[in-house]
């Protein structure tokens, strides 16, 4: 008996995946808990931050609630753009990041700890043109692949031009002195390297030459070397190099199984460095315990799910590549976040998808979210389901006051229909039976 329910149960589970809109509303479930669940955390890890330094526990969330509107509607714009139309914008999107990118190196550009990323151009709060760059880069290559299907066997036609293009990209980042971005946009385009079939040979040339970039920029500076070296043990030196990692572990073991309570936090009263940006996830580990850092491992891991999910099933190659990127970056920045906040990683600046304060970060995200949707739309009877659901809602929406029509036939088929004619009347004297 056991056994049959469970066989019931995972042919339901099958029976549910092979749906032709199941990649769809699952995007739109899992953005929708992140995105409500990041709000909530952003709101309890910045409230005394807030408090101390805008006079109100709720000034910060509130900017965050204002990312998220301007965010949403980008997003839905996304959603709805077909994808032809979509892909006129991908070129004037990378000009559009680079130029910002080149501009942080004019006056415009700002510096904050030790990183010449952030750009000032008179709006309440600054810009990273870097994440951006993120989203430019994808969208772009995936243009890119989509025009070169037919030559994608060969090498050349795989790197030539998206190497030399991205890579300048990705220079523009390492000269901010930005490694944590840096080490996203190298992932991204190693990422769709490997999607697009570039042979093993190569690639592992570029994985090799990406690596000893990534640790010369790494030793250019000693302050980033000792924080790189620290997260072996940020316990050896917790007043310095190892601060912010050893107090991130420190809220996460005082959470245990259910935390001490939302809100109820004691780590961002100043002693947590980045309490609502880099090391939220080290909030949700104090005051939600495991099973808070537990729902948010399962949601992102419902999300890569999602995502290469709908890379594998859909038939617009644009669209292929697209969301095979957009899952990569967002499952690569989460990995280093939390490696980050759980010790396993150094300390790099690298904000937690969809949960951290940050509307430079929020925003392309959100709008890749919405991409993600749009692409959910081209698997096999997506758009057939869809068109059966949006009719289907209709009829119920129809007023119940309405006439409805008629089972018979109308007056017109019932002259054409010989059965449904009536018999003609006898002429003359009726004949009358015999009894």
């Amino acid at each position: 008996m056991a056994r049959t329910g469970r066989q019931s149960w995972t042919t339901s589970v099958r029976e549910t995946l092979a749906k032709p809109l199941t990649s769809y509303y699952l995007v739109l479930a899992v953005s929708g808990l992140l995105i409500g669940f990041g709000m909530v955390m952003v709101l309890s890890a910045s409230s005394v931050t807030s408090l101390e330094q805008l006079g109100s526990s709720y000034a910060i969330a509130l900017r965050q609630a204002g990312f998220l509107l301007v965010a949403l509607v980008l997003a839905f714009v996304a959603w709805r753009m077909p994808l032809r139309t979509l892909r006129w914008f991908v070129y004037p999107m990378l000009l559009v990041a680079i130029t910002l990118l080149v501009l942080t190196f004019t006056p415009l550009g700002q510096e904050v700890s030790g990183n010449r990323n952030w750009l000032d151009v008179g709006l309440p709060v600054l810009l990273q043109p870097s994440e951006l760059a993120k989203l430019a880069i994808i969208v772009w290559v995936a243009d890119l692949f989509a025009r070169k299907q037919r030559l994608l066997h060969l090498d050349r036609h795989i790197v030539i031009p998206m190497l030399p293009v991205t890579g300048f990209v990705a220079a523009l980042v390492v000269l901010q002195r930005d490694l944590g971005t840096a080490l996203v946009l190298f992932a991204i385009i190693l990422g769709m390297l490997f999607v697009a079939g570039l042979s093993g040979r190569s690639f592992i040339v570029i994985v090799l030459s990406t690596a000893a970039i990534a640790a010369s920029v790494a030793k250019a500076s000693s302050e980033r070397v000792g924080r790189i070296m620290s997260f072996t043990d940020p316990f050896a030196d917790p007043t310095n190099t190892g601060y912010q990692a050893a107090h991130g572990l420190m809220g996460l073991s005082t959470g245990e199984l259910s935390g001490s309570g939302l809100g109820a936090g004691v780590q961002k009263w100043g002693t947590l460095p980045g309490a609502h940006t880099d090391f939220v996830f080290a909030v949700i580990g104090e005051e939600l315990g495991l099973i808070g850092t537990l729902s948010v491992l399962v949601l992102f891991g419902l999300l890569a799910y999602v995502g290469f999910r709908i890379a594998r099933r859909a038939r617009d190659p644009f669209a292929r590549y697209a969301a095979a990127g957009i899952t990569v970056w967002l499952m690569v920045q989460t990995l280093v976040n939390i490696g980050m906040v759980l010790g396993m990683l150094p300390v790099i600046g690298i904000p937690l998808p969809l949960i951290s304060y940050g509307g430079s970060a929020l925003v392309p995200t959100v709008v890749a979210l919405g991409l993600l949707a749009n692409f959910a739309r081209t698997e096999p009877g997506a758009q057939a389901a869809l068109r059966a659901h949006r009719s289907r809602r209709a009829r119920r929406r129809t007023p119940s006051g309405t006439v409805r029509q008629s089972t018979f036939p109308p007056a017109a088929a019932r002259r054409e229909d010989p059965i449904a004619r009536p018999a003609p009347r006898p002429v003359g004297r009726p004949v009358r039976e015999e009894g």
